[in-house]
């Protein structure tokens, strides 16, 4: 568009961002979801201030070279209002966190841990469909993934299947960084696209998926050593299938009542129940096969 003297009108940020991603300018990208992100928190908009300054987060840590263009000032600011964030207890990218850490309290390690084998698996169907995308492909693992680790509850794994899980692992802690996971995006039925950077949210589902199988591999190699000392389980990766970012990103309305939120917020708490409760291994498992077919994104 062009004013009354001829002169081009500035680009908002969010249409420059299709150009900055095609051009691969990963610093201006960060800096563009820095501008969106102090913008939303000003109006009060909470939500998408932690979507965007989480965004631009991420960007400039993945890359020294993109960290020293995006400059310390931009960067300490951005901290400092992420900061701020993590202090607003009524989000729900903080609450539900909480609320899953102190029920986590009364579970067993392995009780913690089945918990977000059951989560993982609800990212099985997205994660294949996901794999499509080039350098994306280790997301079409994830149900390899959660079946190994669960029968490794009940069985120690083969040397081959050892390997292969550490594989996932390393390849989920490389995807993030590679230009894919910034312009990367899939159809979703009935939905806005998909994008690879929404799994951005909950502190980086990739990222926590990758943390939760590192630890279930070094506690693996713990038992198979016979040590005494085990690795513990982590709680943060049982709200990895929330996936908060896409309804934020996409205007869904008020997370709390964005469906899709609800029934995954009802599956985590019976979930919880179950392995509380105890329910029979057999019943957990036929429970991660359900799981892995459901369409996490679908109302």
């Amino acid at each position: 568009m062009f004013g009354l003297f001829g002169k081009k009108e500035a680009k908002s940020p969010e249409e420059r961002l299709a150009g900055l991603q095609q051009k691969k300018d990963w610093a201006g990208l960060a800096k563009t979801y820095y501008e969106m992100g102090v913008s939303a928190m000003e109006a009060g908009d909470l939500n998408r201030a932690q979507l965007w300054l989480h965004r631009a987060d991420t960007i400039y840590s993945a890359d020294d070279a993109t960290y020293d263009k995006v400059g310390d000032k931009l960067i300490d600011d951005c901290g400092r209002r992420i900061g701020a964030l993590e202090d607003e207890e009524a989000l729900l990218y903080n609450a539900v966190p909480a609320e899953i850490e102190a029920r986590a309290e009364e579970l067993s390690d392995v009780q913690l841990r089945i918990w977000g084998m059951l989560s993982m698996a609800r990212l099985v169907k997205l994660g294949k469909r996901l794999s499509a995308l080039p350098g994306c492909q280790v997301l079409g693992e994830l149900g390899w993934a959660v079946e190994m680790m669960f029968q490794s509850t009940q069985a120690p794994p083969t040397q081959e299947e050892y390997q292969r899980l550490m594989d996932v692992c390393n390849a989920l802690y490389e995807l993030n960084g590679k230009p894919v996971y910034y312009t990367g995006e899939i159809e979703a039925a009935g939905g806005a696209p998909f994008q690879v950077f929404d799994l951005n949210g909950m502190f980086g589902v990739e990222q926590e998926l990758n943390g939760f199988l590192d630890s279930h591999l070094r506690l693996l190699a713990a038992l198979s050593q016979g040590a005494e000392e085990l690795p513990t389980a982590e709680s943060s990766v049982v709200a990895c299938a929330l996936l908060p970012d896409y309804y934020v990103r996409t205007g869904a309305g008020k997370l709390e009542e964005v469906l899709q939120i609800q029934a995954e917020l009802a599956r985590i708490w019976s979930d919880y129940a179950a392995v509380r409760d105890q329910i029979p291994l057999a019943e957990i498992g036929k429970r991660i096969e359900e799981y892995e077919q459901l369409d996490i994104l679908a109302k």
